[in-house]
């Protein structure tokens, strides 16, 4: 029986992701070779042209997929929160804390940043900024943001501060260390935002 078209592209895909994911996460983007990667997964070079284009391509792929990982992972920590604004900042922390994850630190604060450029320009970067705008503007309506304070501005801010201490930890000879120092010095920033009583 023939599996459909559509079917056999996914799993094409799937499989030249994961082993890009694996060879990017372990040797790191400059050392993984295309040919090595293609043949783990039973594939070959021209497969990879098809479906992604180039090797920076594949990267961007492989991106996409764990930035939804950890959009995931951060939203089941934060949904645990009591309150909206501790729900906000351990969205943001926890973001932060990946970056002590090998893969995440080489994949998604090295590698990606080095060769696609600023995290702030990827196609994930908008979809953050409109969620904590989101969460912002509502934190505001209930009195417990600063109300003179824009909150896509704010949004902006916050992100391009998370993603550099995300990129300073990854890049960090203590990441541990550093990653303590980070998240403190981040919440700090963070309860700036917050109304005083």
């Amino acid at each position: 029986m023939h599996r459909p078209r559509k079917e056999m592209i996914a799993e094409t895909r799937a499989k030249l992701i994961a082993a890009a994911r694996h060879a990017f996460g372990t040797v790191g983007y400059a050392e993984a070779s295309m040919d090595d990667f293609t043949a783990s997964a039973g594939l070959t070079r021209g497969a990879l042209y098809h479906h992604f284009g180039d090797k920076k391509g594949l990267l961007q792929a492989v991106i996409a997929e764990i930035d939804g990982e950890m959009a995931v992972r951060v939203n089941e920590v934060a949904s645990k929160a009591p309150t909206r604004w501790q729900h906000f900042v351990d969205e943001c922390t926890t973001y932060i804390e990946m970056a002590l994850e090998p893969e995440i630190q080489r994949i998604m604060f090295r590698d990606g940043p080095a060769v696609l450029g600023d995290p702030a320009q990827w196609p994930n970067a908008s979809a953050c900024t409109a969620s904590m705008t989101e969460h912002l503007t509502r934190l505001q309506e209930e009195g417990v943001v600063v109300a003179d304070v824009d909150p896509e501005t704010a949004s902006r801010l916050i992100n391009g501060a998370s993603s550099q201490a995300a990129q300073r930890i990854a890049n960090s000879k203590d990441p541990e260390a550093t990653s303590k120092k980070a998240i403190a010095a981040f919440k700090q920033l963070l309860e700036g935002l917050r109304k005083k009583p």
